[in-house]
């Protein structure tokens, strides 16, 4: 009798359980916000739909999968009504704040400007990323380490859209500001009076980059607890995920520029004036970046590179993001990238891109700058700097050139 009981009381507590997670995960996520969008999970394979092509998972990711496999089924409604909301708000947009309209876009048109077959160029990049991957003989820190062995700070890149089924993992330098208002549009996180967004460039750049804008993997164990892994798990297996890249040096080049070159308070005080102090000699610096470039105080790019170079600088903390690696940003050798773009072939490959996640009747991607730090520009910004040091910050940025297929850039390091 007392076993009978026992059991009868497991059993409630076990259903009392499961009813308590299943109202815990629909209050955080919303049933209103599993939409999945696409209809493919790999731009070769567009058959494969929601629910198709599983693995055998452990019994809570199981559990979970089906738990979101249910919710995606539900709402077909909420994206028509989404997509006829901002197709009225897909005009061409206007540049409503400084750096906008002091950079300028370029509104010419680019559709089919190279030619591009898009769907070989994507299996050609993944190819390349796959093979280094998995080739042995190619190291770089972090290589070896599984997607568990990631701690959760470094998953603060990957941008989640669960009404869509997108994973994005930005890049800074990498039009990722605008990458980042797709994102905020497409999931509906941040409302203007009350109506969300519905022109991408309608988002001031203050709420872009506010952390609290975006759902994140890093956030998940705030909202998960123990389950975060394998959530992130099953929407990795589901979902839609994408990066865009570029080339290294460029990158580094424009960062420079944008960090250094224009008046930044955060950036000279963290960075500059270290940066002045250690390379350049120089003592008792202004405590504002404006009296600093008044004196003509600035950080030189041979300073910049000296600090890259500098081991004791990893030792004092991580590479910030505008001049972090790739491949420590978004892990591509950990997570099974569906789409690679590059800043260099921008707007073809971002219309391919909204075609492909069928999100390209609700918005178009914003134009690019007149203005974008070009690739012909690495020889005059690198002229004065020891060829030593080139050869030093090719190693350091070399698992960026090599797995997004960028060529090693002979010219400089000989």
């Amino acid at each position: 009798m007392t076993k009978a009981r026992l059991l009868r009381l497991s059993v409630v507590l076990v259903s009392i359980f499961m009813i308590l997670l299943i109202i815990v995960y629909w209050d955080n996520v919303g049933t209103a916000h599993f939409y999945l969008h696409t209809s493919f999970s790999r731009p070769h394979s567009p058959g494969i739909t929601a629910g198709e092509d599983w693995e055998a998972l452990p019994d809570v990711d199981e559990f979970l999968a089906k738990l979101l496999s249910s919710s995606l089924k539900q709402n077909n409604s909420t994206p028509q009504k989404t997509e006829q909301l901002l197709v009225q708000g897909s005009s061409k947009p206007v540049a409503s704040n400084l750096e906008e309209n002091v950079r300028g876009y370029d509104w010419s048109t680019h559709n089919d400007r190279n030619s591009l077959d898009q769907e070989q160029v994507q299996i050609e990049r993944q190819r390349t990323l796959k093979e280094f991957c998995a080739n042995s003989s190619f190291t770089f820190p972090t290589k070896e380490r599984s997607f568990d062995d990631i701690p959760n700070y470094e998953l603060n890149h990957l941008i989640v859209d669960d009404r869509h089924g997108i994973i994005y993992c930005y890049v800074p330098k990498v039009a990722c500001t605008n990458w980042k208002r797709v994102m905020i549009v497409l999931s509906e996180s941040l409302l203007d009076q009350g109506i969300p967004y519905r022109n991408p460039l309608d988002i001031p750049r203050e709420h872009v980059h506010n952390t609290s804008t975006h759902l994140t993997f890093n956030k998940f164990w705030r909202r998960y607890g123990k389950f975060s892994r394998h959530l992130m798990k099953i929407k990795l297996k589901k979902y839609t995920k994408f990066l865009f890249v570029r080339d290294p040096f460029v990158r580094l080049i424009s960062a420079f520029r944008s960090k250094f070159e224009l008046e930044n308070e955060e950036f000279y005080r963290r960075f500059a004036i270290p940066m002045l102090k250690l390379y350049s000699n120089h003592t008792n610096l202004p405590t504002s970046v404006s009296e600093a470039f008044g004196a003509g105080l600035k950080v030189s790019f041979s300073d910049f590179i000296q600090y890259l170079l500098d081991p004791r600088t990893e030792k004092m903390a991580p590479f910030n993001e505008h001049w972090r690696q790739v491949y420590r940003l978004c892990h591509p050798c950990q997570i099974d990238y569906d789409f690679i773009g590059k800043l260099e072939t921008l707007d073809e490959d971002a219309a391919y891109l909204l075609q492909l996640l069928k999100v390209d009747r609700l918005l178009r991607f914003p134009p690019s700058y007149r203005n974008r730090t070009a690739s012909s520009w690495e020889d005059n910004w690198f002229a004065k700097i020891p060829l030593a040091w080139r050869q030093q910050l090719y190693k350091l940025y070399e698992a960026d050139f090599v797995l997004f297929g960028y060529p090693k850039p002979e010219n400089l390091l000989k």
